[in-house]
């Protein structure tokens, strides 16, 4: 029977750049590793599950001998920056306090588009479901709005006790292509949980954006004090 792959790790290297970069002698790998595992997990506790639930959609963590730089992705940068960036400042400080290392300016790339982000579609269907909306007009209206926001396809998958049943079961909704296996496909995958009153809920939900370079569609903005500079797709 065949298995699926997560379609991120079937494309780094190859089309997918690595989430963490850096090199370590074999002393020191677990404990940079247990680092990246710790900042990844405050930030994301911080800012994506209690207010401002500022939609972080990628976390990437770059070292050198002198500094840990950390680059997040956001649909909403403004509140990540703060006032004069006042709330980078301090998570940085957050951070340094930490790991004790010293982390350079946090760097915020705005997602210009949620609707064409995979893990930010899977954590709206999330938040919804834990408010218990209908989960059969939540899929509906995502795969919607991902279509006109320019989807060439998407599929969600959502498994646990949905609507409350006494069974758990797995429900699959596609519309479009998602080409899984061709890695010139530009497939945006994620993962999200809903805890419910009834259980847990996890959602999966993979975008097809289009084949890489095909397109000069801008996703994501760089926000920086002097003004922000555009990036189109790979």
């Amino acid at each position: 029977m065949g298995q699926k792959v997560n379609p991120t790790g079937f494309r780094v290297g190859i089309t997918e750049d690595w989430k963490s970069k850096w090199y370590a002698p074999k002393a020191a790998y677990g404990n940079f590793l247990v680092e990246d595992f710790k900042v990844r997990n405050y930030i994301d506790n911080k800012l994506n599950r209690r207010p401002p639930f500022a939609g972080i959609s990628e976390i990437l963590i770059e070292r050198t001998r002198e500094e840990v730089t950390v680059t997040l992705k956001t649909a909403r940068p403004g509140l990540v920056i703060g006032p004069k960036g006042a709330e980078v400042d301090k998570l940085r400080e957050e951070l340094e306090d930490m790991i004790h290392r010293k982390v350079a300016p946090i760097k915020v790339i705005e997602v210009k588009n949620p609707d064409l982000n995979a893990q930010l579609v899977a954590e709206a269907i999330a938040e919804q479901l834990k408010k218990r909306a209908s989960f059969r007009r939540v899929l509906k209206m995502r795969i919607e709005s991902s279509k006109q926001a320019g989807a060439k396809g998407i599929k969600i998958q959502i498994s646990g006790r949905l609507g409350g049943a006494e069974i758990a079961r797995t429900e699959k909704v596609t519309s479009g292509s998602v080409p899984l296996t061709t890695l010139q496909a530009d497939v945006n995958y994620g993962y999200a949980i809903a805890l419910t009153t009834f259980g847990t809920i996890g959602v999966k939900v993979w975008i097809f954006r289009g084949m890489y370079g095909d397109s000069n569609q801008v996703l994501e903005t760089d926000v920086r004090p002097g003004g922000p500079m555009r990036r189109g797709r790979r």
